[in-house]
């Protein structure tokens, strides 16, 4: 019986060992940075892959995606940034340097009411290749421990004002969340007194204005005026500590210049509202 458990615990670690061995020499090196530290919730950071390929890397014979899974304590997928490379796998060289940088949104997680909250949490991340079109077609080439905060005391609040629907929500659509706008929507939010980013993610009807603009303001200064390319929009502006003004709090806009009803415009519907702009994502730091 000794014998058989030797024999078993004999062939575990040299697969073990194999496995290290094969992950080693897969040629692929990968360093990750951001540009904001310490890491918190709610934030945007940027995320610089740095790609490197040894020169025992032995190529890629088709484009596979990375993807890109931050895990919470519980196991589960708290956020994750699938994406191609900008230059594809099937035209990595050895002894190359891959290296790119996205934006991601590190969502609130943190409960800081939490008993058991010791002051930070830890994300795993893990980042592999797959095949789309084979999902079992896939790997995994770098796991990580990531720290997180809760946001400095004086991350700015977002009040929503005058102007706003209810939240809506469909899984199966482009914008999963939003909340409608009138012609007219506000916000009131903290002044931090410094240089910020604001960012808004949201959506037009394309199919029935499709001029349409969007004008964002702050304390009645236009920041940003644009008819959106398609129907789903996102920009990032930056904002100056002299537009917010010198009171605690300032004044964002979010108008358009026209407005649809969809029950004068659709046969089946009975939405009498007056809707202007969808937004899906609001944020200000």
């Amino acid at each position: 019986m000794k014998k058989r458990i030797l024999f078993f615990g004999l062939i575990f670690i040299f697969l073990l060992i194999a496995s290290c061995k094969k992950k080693e020499d897969s040629g692929l090196y990968l360093e990750i940075s951001f540009s904001d530290t310490p890491l918190t919730d709610r934030l945007y950071t940027n995320m610089v892959y740095n790609w490197k390929t040894k020169e025992n890397f032995k190529g890629f014979n088709k484009d596979y995606k990375i993807y890109v899974h931050f895990w919470d304590k519980n196991k589960k997928i708290l956020f994750q940034d699938d994406h191609y490379p900008p230059i594809p796998t099937s035209n990595w060289k050895k002894g190359k340097e891959i290296k790119y940088s996205r934006r991601i949104y590190i969502p609130q997680f943190i409960d800081e009411f939490d008993p058991q909250f010791k002051g930070e949490e830890t994300l795993k991340l893990s980042i592999g290749f797959y095949n789309p079109e084979n999902k079992n077609d896939k790997f995994n080439v770098y796991n990580k421990k990531i720290t997180v905060y809760p946001p400095p005391i004086d991350t700015p609040v977002i009040i929503y004002e005058d102007g706003w629907y209810n939240k809506e929500m469909n899984p199966d659509a482009q914008i999963k969340e939003w909340r409608w706008t009138a012609k007219e929507a506000t916000c009131i939010i903290d002044n931090p007194r410094r240089d910020a980013l604001l960012v808004i993610k949201g959506g037009v009807n394309k199919e029935v204005l499709p001029d349409q603009r969007v004008i964002i303001k702050i304390n009645g200064k236009v920041i940003a005026d644009f008819i959106p390319e398609t129907g789903i929009f996102e920009r990032f502006i930056k904002v100056k500590k002299e537009i917010l003004g010198n009171n605690d709090i300032f004044k964002l806009t979010i108008a358009t210049d026209k407005t649809f009803i969809p029950a004068k415009v659709y046969p089946s519907s009975d939405d009498e509202r007056e809707l202007g702009i969808q937004v899906s994502f609001l944020y200000f730091r």
